[in-house]
């Protein structure tokens, strides 16, 4: 019996962030490189957690100080960031 392995290669789009856009409230509106657009509400996340480096950003002017750093949305140099899937599909 000869056991071969066959190679197979998916092409896969990269995503990243191309501009974010401040709506308010903790909600921002994620433009990706594809072309789609999400709304993302993070006021749930950030009012649920109870870890202090997570609630300062509370704080909307605080929360307002983010960056697209290499196509990922980031907060105070890696601060707080997030999984750009979960942002793709529009949930934290």
């Amino acid at each position: 019996m000869k056991i071969t392995e066959e190679y197979t290669h998916y092409n896969v789009d990269f995503i990243e962030i191309k501009s974010v856009r401040y709506i308010g409230d903790f909600a921002v509106r994620i433009y990706f490189s594809d072309g789609v657009n999400k709304l993302v509400d993070f006021r749930p996340f950030l009012e649920s957690s109870l870890h202090p480096s997570i609630r300062k950003y509370l704080d909307e002017s605080r929360f307002k100080e983010y960056q697209i750093i290499d196509g990922n949305l980031n907060w105070n140099d890696y601060d707080m960031i997030f999984p750009i899937e979960d942002l793709y599909q529009g949930r934290i």
